[in-house]
């Protein structure tokens, strides 16, 4: 098995220079009996990413990275800060359950520093009602505090991860899960009672980036979509919903959402014996790297995009 991973948009990348002769290679060794070097291709082909969509081909031998340091953000009440030591003391932020939330940061970065892998987060949260949705996004922003946001499959505005998870469904496979990968089992309904705190591990798809000196990581815990705070993206002719962070998939249908069950208060309880933080997979400088260079979109791939956007 290999794997091989990069940023862009849904479709475009396959039809690169680069993406054809990667799967060209692979076929023309597997099915055509060619003999292209692909017995020496390592395990897993990364796309390195910066912002500003800059890309640096980097390959490893497994996934996670064997040389992940692991490593907790501890949510903080004190200024709504994510710290790696553990806060003293205990407190309680309360939210509107379909509302925007609230958002923990980091101080500046004191050097570049990259992020690369799974990412999973651990609340102890409560509701006013008997479930609760909860919305995550692993965001980065520069010194001015503007947001660092990628093409995503279909939103340009792309924040650096996103996770969800239904309180009601926090039941856990204990088999499969791991610490930086939650897998729930989905195959019972476990509704909450008012005001007592339940632990949540919620999964956050695996992302990639380098986050540079002086820019801040943030955890954003909400009760709704996110929204990128810059404007829209646009929409395509197809799809009903506005690009507004998510592409057009939201979970806004009141049929699933209804108010007398997720229209109440979200609290997270903090500090004392309850755990609360992100787990962030910090990988380690390399003792060198290649030059960044922007990812190469050839010209019927652009053509094919531009028009997709038409």
């Amino acid at each position: 098995k290999w794997l091989e991973v990069h940023g862009g948009s849904h479709w475009a990348p396959f039809y690169t220079d680069y993406g054809v002769g990667l799967q060209k290679k692979f076929f023309g060794y597997f099915l055509k009996g060619e003999r292209n070097g692909w017995d020496k291709q390592p395990r897993v082909q990364l796309n390195i990413r910066h912002p500003g969509e800059k890309f640096v081909i980097r390959h490893e031998k497994d996934w996670p990275l064997p040389d992940t340091q692991w490593t907790k953000f501890h949510l903080a009440a004190d200024a709504q800060k994510l710290v790696t030591k553990a806060p003293d003391g205990s407190a309680e932020v309360t939210f509107d359950a379909m509302g925007d939330g609230v958002t923990f940061l980091t101080e500046p970065t004191k050097a570049e520093t990259e992020i690369t892998g799974p990412v999973a987060a651990r609340l102890h949260v409560s509701s006013s009602t008997s479930d609760a949705d909860l919305f995550l996004v692993l965001r980065v922003f520069s010194p001015d505090m503007k947001e660092v946001v990628f093409q995503g499959a279909l939103d340009p505005h792309t924040a650096i991860g996103q996770g969800w998870l239904r309180a009601s469904h926090r039941k856990l496979d204990k088999n499969l899960t791991r610490p930086f990968r939650p897998y729930h089992t989905h195959d019972e309904k476990q509704p909450l009672k008012s005001g007592q705190v339940y632990e949540l591990d919620i999964e956050i798809i695996p992302t990639c980036i380098v986050v540079p000196k002086g820019h801040r990581i943030a955890l954003t815990i909400r009760g709704r979509d996110y929204v990128y705070p810059g404007g829209s993206g646009g929409r395509l002719s197809n799809m009903k919903n506005e690009f507004t962070g998510n592409g057009p998939f939201l979970h806004d249908d009141p049929r699933d959402r209804p108010l007398d069950i997720f229209g109440g208060k979200t609290t997270l309880h903090l500090g004392g014996s309850q755990e609360n933080f992100v787990l962030l997979p910090i990988i380690p400088p390399r003792a060198s790297a290649p030059a960044k260079s922007k990812a190469k979109v050839s010209k019927p791939a652009r053509r094919a995009a531009k028009n997709r956007r038409r």
